[in-house]
């Protein structure tokens, strides 16, 4: 009777399974990586401006007595901007004037004096030394008469620089005075775009111009309106930073110039990169290891994963463009990859988006 318990030991511990079951394999997905051509686009925004800029400012000193133009108004070359108070160069004027009747009366006397010492020249009834200064006297007031002249000449034209002409056609984008104040001679009063040739101005990351896209050939579209398109091609890199942005300016030269495109209308310029070959990936696929981008690679053998760092070269889209890291052929992971270890065994479920 007490046997019994010892012998159905055995058999219970028969009837245990034999092993534990297997863990569940992670479930992911991956794609094949392929090589393929990229030609990446960069896309930058600025703005329409002339291509000469003139500062418009008066030759004299002076007080302004009207300004005639407001901002934005188109000019003609011989158009009359704004005027200065005249006083002074008028009295210049008139002093001028008054000096060269002086001298003219004074000609007029050496030239009777000389032509009267030249008849008695003739008839022997004077000196040679009188007709002398008479004939000196007679240059010497005609020097005078000349220098008059010129004195007259500059007065007339310090009158004119009281008003103030552009002398290009254009249309006033700034205005640095008004009337009433006083200016000093060459002081900015308005600044002028040129009518003509326009630029579309780009403030760029001085990091673009390390790699610039594919040629100097830009295509430049109105943000307004995108049907408005044109070509800009490179025309001027700026060798300094700009202070304000921090970034580098670029001139594009546009041909033609869309009617649309005034001066001041926001563009977008659209250039691409030299075509090349590069393996592309999901965005998913991206991983962080060991304080850098990385990818999970997939071992087809063994199927287990590994952590490999990468090199990006540039986002395209939903895509990365990959320098180096993963080579055409190779399995990555590009979903499920959050609770991934190295050397994990996983089980592929189904295709990433390449």
């Amino acid at each position: 009777m007490r046997l019994r318990p010892i012998l159905c030991l055995p058999a219970i511990l028969l009837a245990a399974p034999a092993s534990a079951a297997e863990p569940a394999l992670a479930r992911v997905k991956a794609i094949t990586a392929q090589a393929s051509t990229v030609a990446a686009a960069v896309v930058i925004t600025g703005d329409v401006q002339a291509k000469f800029q003139s500062n418009i400012a008066f030759r004299v000193s002076g007080k302004m007595a009207e300004r005639l133009v407001e901002v934005g108004e188109h000019i003609g070359a011989d158009q009359v901007l704004a005027r200065l108070e005249p006083q002074e160069q008028q009295v210049n004027r008139d002093t001028a004037q008054a000096a060269l009747v002086s001298a003219e009366a004074l000609l007029t006397q050496a030239k009777v004096g000389f032509e009267r010492q030249k008849e008695l020249m003739r008839s022997g009834y004077t000196t040679r030394t009188t007709y002398d200064q008479a004939e000196q006297t007679l240059r010497t007031t005609q020097a005078s008469v000349d220098s008059a002249h010129a004195a007259l000449e500059t007065a007339q034209e310090q009158f004119g620089y009281t008003d103030l002409k552009a002398g290009v056609a254009g249309i006033v984008t700034a205005r640095d005075a008004e009337a009433g104040q006083v200016v000093q001679a060459g002081q900015t009063v308005f600044t002028v775009a040129q009518d003509g040739p326009r630029d579309a101005v780009f403030t760029v990351s001085e990091t673009l111009l390390a790699e610039p896209p594919d040629g100097d050939r830009v295509e430049v579209t109105l943000q307004a309106r995108p049907t408005v398109r044109t070509v800009g091609t490179m025309r001027e890199i700026s060798p300094a930073l700009d202070p304000q942005s921090g970034g580098v300016k670029v001139k594009l030269a546009l041909d033609p110039v869309p009617p649309e495109m005034t001066l001041g209308s926001v563009v977008v310029g659209t250039g691409r990169f030299r075509p090349e070959q590069a393996v592309t990936l999901p965005w998913s696929a991206l991983y962080r290891w060991e304080n850098g981008p990385a990818v999970w690679v997939l071992d087809p053998r063994t199927d287990t994963v590994t952590p490999r760092s990468v090199r990006i070269a540039r986002y395209a889209g939903s895509a990365l463009v990959l320098s180096d890291g993963v080579k055409a052929g190779e399995r990555v992971i590009t979903a499920g990859i959050q609770l991934l270890r190295p050397g994990q065994r996983v089980a592929v479920v189904g295709e990433g988006t390449p």
